[in-house]
């Protein structure tokens, strides 16, 4: 369930083509290296920031090159000006991390709400570049089913084997990268006391490796849809085969970005299904109001 398709699960829980390309100026290189050089990154370690620097900044310390590669999000080749990805981990977290960053756990934010856990070892993969500037057109090409602006900051893949948005994900609008564990930044994910192997533990690793990006569970996790336990889980006000037909085939409810799932199988989707009811049973809401649930 990549970006894409998590952005538009909202509409099942409550419930791009991009244009062509312009050619590039013949004095593009003539051009400021970010498009917004004034823009922030903030580096942090275990929800401290170590350093926050501009785009400008970095670039300056980071010499962009002109990357070319497939995006899926626009579903064609794509060109832009953008920073190795490992030299830029080097020099936000420099002096602030002990040991290798490759054996480090991360997860990078994006303005929208957008989350990844993602491992340093792939985010150091030769390939991994974060985009300052489209050099296809002016400005930024619009993204996704929103047309959304992808700037100031965007995650790209440079290789061939680094298309699939599961594996090589890439948030736009990246606005922090930090070093943190899984268990540390989303403690109230985990359907504690659930034994390995059942259900609900299936459930859950699929929950953290595909939904986590855009959605919370007891306020922790991705903030692009809506938190699917409190202060209602999704299990208790749409019934149990809707969830499970929607998930399927989306269209055949509603118009909308979300494609269909057949990838996802009948044990996937008992999984994902007991791992919510199951997390109904441990609610934690630091924001709860008093009238909520009512």
């Amino acid at each position: 369930m990549s970006r894409l398709a998590a952005a538009t699960l909202a509409l099942l829980l409550a419930s791009c083509n991009g244009r062509p390309a312009a050619p590039v100026a013949a004095d593009a290189g003539a051009l400021p290296l970010a498009e917004e050089p004034g823009a922030r990154m903030e580096f942090r370690v275990d929800g401290r920031t170590v350093r926050s620097m501009t785009l400008g900044e970095l670039t300056a310390r980071i010499e962009p090159e002109a990357v070319e590669n497939f995006d899926g999000y626009y579903h064609r080749a794509k060109r832009f000006r953008a920073m190795r990805l490992d030299r830029v981990l080097a020099e936000g977290f420099r002096g602030a991390v002990a040991g290798p960053l490759g054996a480090r756990q991360f997860v990078l934010r994006a303005r929208d709400g957008y989350t990844v856990p993602i491992a340093g070892e792939r985010l150091l993969e030769p390939g991994a570049y974060l985009a300052v500037r489209d050099l296809d057109r002016p400005g930024w090409e619009p993204i996704g089913p929103q047309r959304a602006n992808p700037g100031p900051a965007y995650l790209v893949w440079r290789e061939p084997s680094q298309v699939d948005l599961e594996t090589h994900p890439r948030p736009w609008q990246l606005a922090v990268i930090e070093v943190a564990r899984f268990e540390a930044v989303f403690p109230h994910t985990a359907p504690e006391g659930e034994p390995e192997g059942s259900l609900a533990r299936r459930g859950y690793a699929i929950f953290t490796d595909q939904c986590i990006r855009c959605h919370a569970i007891n306020r922790e996790g991705g903030r692009v849809g809506p938190d699917l336990n409190v202060p209602r889980n999704v299990t208790e006000y749409r019934p149990e085969a809707q969830v499970r037909a929607y998930i399927r085939n989306p269209l055949s409810f509603r118009y909308g970005a979300m494609p269909a799932h057949p990838n996802l199988s009948e044990q996937d989707l008992d999984g994902l299904v007991g791992y919510l009811r199951a997390m109904a049973l441990r609610k934690h809401d630091p924001d709860a109001r008093p009238d909520a649930g009512t």
